[in-house]
């Protein structure tokens, strides 16, 4: 890896020669800031530690399920993909290509995916050098444990981006500094183990939350390194073929008893992607997010076109019509979804169908639309989009639907609107047959305010760890121990809040399955960046078919291959087996 550097060695200037001098070329220094200079303020520290949690907040949160580690965990996925609409989005057959898991060295997004984790480690470890090197934390008159709380948060941020490159691609090269010669790759196993080392050796030195409902900044609490290593244990079957779940248990019931700070689950779903979701008790760690200085995320490449007019708000920008939920419904409109009373005559999958798993009365499942005040309610665009609200309606986008029309969004994604009778593609169906109103949309980030109430717009965060993983995670050790009746009851206590009365189809050790528990993963955290890390973990990701998806049969695509570029600027870096 390059050293990556961020101050200014020196302002230098060539003087030039005039009549009477010839061309010098040595540099006239006029101001010089080095490092040990540059850190005479508490502030200047948390200048320099920014800039790697900048580079997070890049791979997270930008363009929502566009961003960089989130893409290649959803859109590879049951939950969602971005389907041709025409000419609307094939981009050369990038994002089909993902969908249909046609993985090579040189896949849209792969490189994308590699550079997130790699520049992030690069990063903060040259945070890290610098400050414990050059600042004096007593002299800058830090509290007693400033240090620890600095140096641990950048540990615990390279950590994460590590357990992320295993994730995706097995074992890395390890890095503790940005000083040393490129590396090859490690195992798997020194891979997990360096994660680990990284992540115990900071849990007790970090910060701990003690006040339930204090703002959230993007900074890194104690638990946050617990749930990071709860994932790394929750996972260790595929990552080094461990049965670590009993040590995963103990760290997430630790978690919910509040011994690595005071979290508790939210009641109404909306405070947790509000638009005062920094002090939503239920988040751990989130991608900060303010209007008019550091907005994430508020244009989804999902909304139609027509949206501006729907939300009273043409302001909102990147409405591209892009990605959506895998289908439940066939061109005929019968259902895809495993053991439907109407099931299509092209079969039924135990996987995928997203929308139609959500139950009708789940309180999400309405129509998002904006009240006042910060209020506002559902989770996806469908159907006709007459804003229940306000009246205001989507119209088409001049492409299959014109602007006369009113957008129906339609749980299919085939060509089913009326054409000629010579349009040879009527009636197809496939990712590559979308059309303009295909697929239902997830609105599940960053509600859009009316005009009238802009400077709302950009203020929510972007959840990236919260309480209910801990809740979800324990019931899934739970149900492997044999405890079904345990783990229903820590799902349904998060599934209580979606319904207005009683759960009508609440979890119960009856029907708790592999099959039910993946379904509940998906209902809570669709759209969050983890539905193909569940998928491999369950042997589900290459091994089980769902809508346009055989199942591939490759084991070796549980991980994606090593990017062309990455091989090419290190040529220690081996390709995983099998690309």
């Amino acid at each position: 890896m390059k050293k990556h550097k961020f101050f200014i060695v020196a302002i230098a200037l060539v003087a030039v020669a005039a009549i009477y001098q010839a061309c010098s070329v040595e540099p006239v220094y006029y101001s010089q800031s080095t490092p040990n200079l540059f850190f005479d303020m508490q502030s200047k520290v948390y200048q320099r530690m920014g800039r790697p949690f900048t580079h997070w907040a890049w791979a997270m949160a930008d363009g929502q399920a566009h961003s960089n580690l989130v893409r290649l965990q959803e859109f590879t996925t049951d939950e969602l993909l971005v389907p041709s609409r025409y000419n609307d989005w094939y981009d050369g057959g990038a994002y089909l290509r993902n969908y249909q898991h046609d993985f090579t060295p040189t896949t849209p997004g792969v490189n994308d995916a590699w550079r997130a984790f790699s520049m992030g480690v690069a990063q903060t470890w040259s945070a890290k050098d610098d400050i414990d090197e050059y600042v004096d934390f007593d002299a800058l008159g830090f509290p007693a444990g400033g240090r620890d709380a600095v140096l641990m948060q950048l540990q615990t941020l390279a950590a994460f981006f590590y357990l992320n490159g295993l994730d995706l691609f097995g074992g890395v090269p390890l890095y503790t500094n940005n000083k040393g010669d490129a590396l090859p790759r490690s195992s798997d196993e020194e891979t997990f183990l360096f994660v680990e080392d990284l992540l115990k050796e900071a849990l007790p030195k970090l910060p701990k939350k003690t006040d339930l409902g204090a703002m959230e900044t993007g900074g890194i609490n104690q638990a946050t390194a617990a749930l990071l290593l709860a994932r790394l244990y929750f996972n260790a079957g595929p990552y080094v073929r461990q049965d670590r779940f009993a040590e995963c248990a103990a760290l997430c019931q630790d978690i919910i008893n509040g011994t690595y700070g005071a979290y508790a689950l939210e009641d109404d779903w909306t405070d947790i992607f509000g638009f005062n979701n920094d002090r939503s008790t239920e988040i751990i760690w989130s991608v900060p997010s303010q209007n008019a200085q550091s907005e994430r995320s508020v244009g989804p490449h999902s909304s139609h076109y027509g949206m501006g007019e729907y939300w009273d708000n043409g302001e909102i920008g990147n409405r591209n019509n892009g990605y959506c939920l895998v289908p439940s419904l066939d061109v005929e409109g019968k259902s895809y979804l495993y053991g439907s009373s109407n099931p299509s005559s092209k079969g039924t999958y135990r996987l995928g169908s997203p929308f139609a798993k959500f139950h009708d009365l789940d309180i999400r499942k309405q129509l998002r639309a904006y009240e006042g005040g910060g209020k506002w309610r559902g989770m996806f665009y469908f159907g006709k989009l007459v804003n229940p609200v306000t009246g205001n309606v989507c119209h088409g986008g001049n492409r299959q639907l014109t602007p006369t029309d009113t957008v129906n969004l339609v749980d299919q994604i085939a060509r089913i609107i009326p054409q000629e009778a010579s349009a040879v593609d009527h009636g197809k169906e496939g990712a590559r047959w979308g059309e303009e109103n295909s697929g239902i949309r997830l609105a599940k980030f960053s509600p859009i305010p009316w005009l009238a109430e802009k400077t709302l717009r950009g203020n929510p965060d972007i959840p990236v760890l919260r309480l209910a993983e801990a809740y979800y995670t324990l019931a899934e050790c739970k149900m492997r121990t044999g405890d079904k009746a345990g783990a229903a009851a820590l799902i349904n206590q998060i599934r209580a809040r979606y319904f207005n009365g009683a759960d009508p189809d609440p979890v119960t050790a009856a029907n708790l399955d592999e099959w039910r528990m993946l379904d509940e993963w998906l209902i809570e955290f669709i759209g969050e960046g983890r539905r193909r890390t569940d998928l491999v973990r369950w042997d589900k990701y290459t091994t089980e078919a769902w809508w346009d998806k055989p199942a591939d049969n490759k084991p070796n695509y549980n991980r994606y291959p090593i990017p062309e570029q990455a091989m090419n600027s290190n040529n220690l870096i081996e390709q995983n087996p099998g690309y």
